[in-house]
């Protein structure tokens, strides 16, 4: 996976192009000296620095590479070395526009990262040259330990008419290229509807201007299909060059809502890996009172699930990052430990020095702009200290989750058209909740009940869901019929399905099903769906065991019944479309002068079971429920009890053995009974690696982290 297995990778991205002449010829042998203090072990170099080593077609100058190069290798430090395809360079834009991508808005012009159409022949031609040129200089070296490609690759909205003429190609190839296939084309995507059928291939209209949310979802299919394929691309590019030990990675990102959010709905990240030896990723989240560890949390479970639960590397996470993340003392360490605690394999910042020009001048780095030592350098140097001297504890964790969590492209996109509030266009309806609401939704309780998941992707086969006692799939809007068996398999085989509203709503080409919803799965719940609308004004009362959970959860508050977003209207399915003979158990009814049946529900089918959200809960609400169905699957322990307490993460390290973190994501120190007995791997309950009790009293600081192996 790595060149050194047995060790952390701590670092930064570091541009020498970026320093100012101001700094003085001496900044580089400082900033490795300073970095070398700070327990770094790796720096990364390359990527957006196309147009400064690459001045001209066919003309490379890597003195700022070889000038990097050689100060990390003087002190010891490893290199990844990104391909710089992200941004363009003036003279490419100037010989070839053609390269900058036309969007459904109009063509891009030359300034911004990530303007281009990534299926340009002119782009791919010069990116061509420009990896092999790099690659060729810099595999040899011994100190570079890996590859990145391009970086946060996405499409960016690009819609040039070579994209779509590309993508009529693959309808051809789909439905075929005669007119049966375009018949199969126009029913299997509705186009009758407002005259929109095509009658023949070379009518067909642009792609940007359609209503029809079956083909948009076709494009938006196709269009990640281009980043999978040009990562896989570049993958081979490297290949002819790099060494065995050397790793190839891309830092994947997630939906951007001023920090890192939900899946990245413009790349499948599951099928993109397959480019990659080493998952990479880009984390950024909430700081100062609002760190929570959720987004360290999501984005850490779902690329640490991309190569199937082998550790991943935090390639950019924040520092001191943009205006109110400036980490409180105690917080760059804390989410340090905290991406350590999802299985990562490394943690590194973007970026070492806070730069002095343009776009990103006050998205902070370690180093402020004058280069000094400052509140959170030093504390990354307590970091780089502690990860170097414990090593061999905290390397190599691997995860024995019970729990899961399916996520979906396909819904994501489809529930952009067809919006949950509105029933048309997210773009036109004034936005409102989307996919990834849904998503964190759950996520974010699972979080809070300290129930570890690992991440799926909607077409994982039953083999890989049966690993798991509980799937949770929330607004899984497009089931294939592929998935819709996968689910039925997993619940017959003793399986704790839990599904929400919007699930099994339409095909994959989000045609909608003509059966009650959720599509395959009604029969299985006893229960379907013909009706929905929005809940305003429309509360829950709980009953049965539901109703009996939240009495004995001992809050201090009653749960909030209080519903929003989406609510479906459930009734009985017919007896001959009901399998098995268990009764349907309500959990929760709608408190409402017209609206009383079932909102939540569970149903038995044999050793497994399949429990339902027909609307967006309270978040006290949902984590009773998961829990309930945590409870049946016999996946609850201890961790539970912790909750709003401390975050637990576990796993077993490289070594064998289990290792437990207990982050405290709070201002406020944290004490609880220690339910683990084993070493104080970092020393904050006394001296590092003293045998700590099980049933002691334990205090754990405000933004502190306590790790345990046993």
């Amino acid at each position: 996976m790595t060149q050194h297995p047995d060790r952390l990778i701590f670092g930064a991205a570091y541009y020498d192009e970026y320093t100012p002449a101001a700094a003085g010829p001496d900044r580089l042998e400082r900033d490795m000296q300073m970095m070398v203090a700070a327990g770094f072990t790796t720096i990364r170099i390359a990527e957006f620095t196309w147009g400064t080593w690459n001045p001209a077609p066919g003309v490379f100058d890597f003195t700022h590479i070889d000038r990097a190069l050689d100060a990390a290798a003087a002190h010891g430090l490893d290199v990844i070395v990104g391909t710089p395809t992200a941004a363009i360079p003036t003279w490419l834009a100037s010989r070839h526009p053609e390269v900058l991508g036309v969007t459904a808005v109009g063509p891009n012009k030359y300034g911004p990262r990530q303007n281009m159409n990534i299926l340009a022949p002119a782009y791919r031609h010069y990116a061509e040259a420009a990896i092999r040129a790099l690659a060729r200089h810099t595999a040899p070296r011994e100190h570079v330990v890996g590859f990145q490609l391009d970086n946060e690759t996405k499409y960016y909205d690009a819609a040039n008419p070579d994209i779509q003429r590309a993508f009529v190609d693959s309808l051809k190839r789909r439905f075929g290229a005669g007119q049966e296939g375009l018949n199969a084309l126009n029913s299997a995507f509705g186009l009758n509807y407002w005259a929109n059928r095509v009658g023949a291939w070379e009518d067909f209209p642009d792609v940007t201007g359609t209503i029809n949310g079956s083909l948009a979802a076709a494009f938006d299919a196709f269009r990640r299909g281009l980043v999978t394929d040009f990562l896989a691309w570049q993958r081979a590019l490297v290949d002819e060059y790099r060494r065995a030990d050397q790793f190839v990675t891309q830092n994947f990102d997630y939906e951007w809502r001023g920090h890192s959010f939900g899946i990245q709905p413009a790349v499948d990240h599951f099928q993109a890996a397959d480019a990659v030896t080493l998952a990479g990723v880009d984390i950024y989240h909430p700081g100062e009172d609002q760190l929570t560890g959720k987004e360290i949390g999501f984005g850490g479970d779902i690329s640490r699930s991309l190569k199937d639960g082998d550790p991943y590397l935090v390639i950019e996470t924040q520092a001191q990052g943009q205006m109110g993340w400036l980490p409180y003392p105690g917080q760059l360490r804390l989410q340090a430990y905290s991406h350590l605690a999802s299985g990562a394999c490394g943690v590194m910042y973007w970026h070492w020095g806070s730069i002095h020009n343009s776009f990103e001048t006050y998205w902070k780095g370690l180093l402020s702009q004058d280069y000094t030592p400052n509140p959170t350098y030093r504390e990354a140097c307590v970091v780089g200290r502690e990860l170097k001297e414990h090593a061999a504890s905290l390397t190599g964790l691997r995860k024995h989750n019970r729990v899961a969590i399916m996520v979906s492209n396909e819904a994501y996109t489809a529930l952009e058209w067809f919006s949950l509030e509105a029933g048309f266009p997210r773009q036109y309806a004034g936005g409102g909740a989307n996919y990834n609401d849904v998503f964190r939704w759950l996520y974010d309780a699972l979080f809070d009940l300290n129930l570890e998941v690992d991440v799926v992707p909607a077409d994982a086969p039953v083999e890989r869901l049966n690993r798991y006692a509980v799937l949770v799939a929330p607004a899984l809007y497009v089931t294939p019929q592929a998935t819709t068996d996968a689910l039925r398999a997993y619940v017959a085989g003793g399986g704790h399905l839990l599904t929400t509203f919007r699930t099994g709503v339409a095909d994959e080409n989000v045609q909608v099903f003509t059966d009650r919803q959720p599509h395959g799965l009604s029969g299985l719940l006893g229960l379907g769906t013909d009706q929905f609308t929005r809940p305003d004004g429309v509360a829950l009362r709980p009953v049965g065991a539901l109703a009996a959970a939240l009495d004995d959860d001992g809050a201090t508050e009653p749960a909030t019944l209080a519903t929003a977003t989406f609510m479906e209207l459930l009734t009985p399915v017919d007896a001959a479309a009901l399998q098995g003979d268990a009764e349907v158990e309500v959990l929760a009814i709608y408190d409402h002068h017209a609206w009383s049946g079932p909102a939540i529900a569970t149903r038995a089918v044999g050793d497994g079971s399949i429990t339902h959200l027909a609307t967006m809960t309270s978040p006290a609400l949902t984590r009773a429920v998961l829990e309930l169905v945590a409870e049946r699957a016999g996946v609850t322990d201890w961790a539970q009890d912790l909750a709003g307490v401390v975050t637990v993460r576990r796993g077993t390290n490289g070594r064998g053995r289990r290792l437990t973190y207990f982050l405290n994501c709070s201002r406020e120190p944290a004490a609880f009974v220690l339910p683990v007995r084993g070493h104080d791997v970092l020393g904050t309950l006394g001296r590092a690696g003293a045998v700590v009790d099980a049933s002691t009293t334990v205090t754990v600081p405000a933004w502190g982290v306590l790790v345990v192996e046993a």
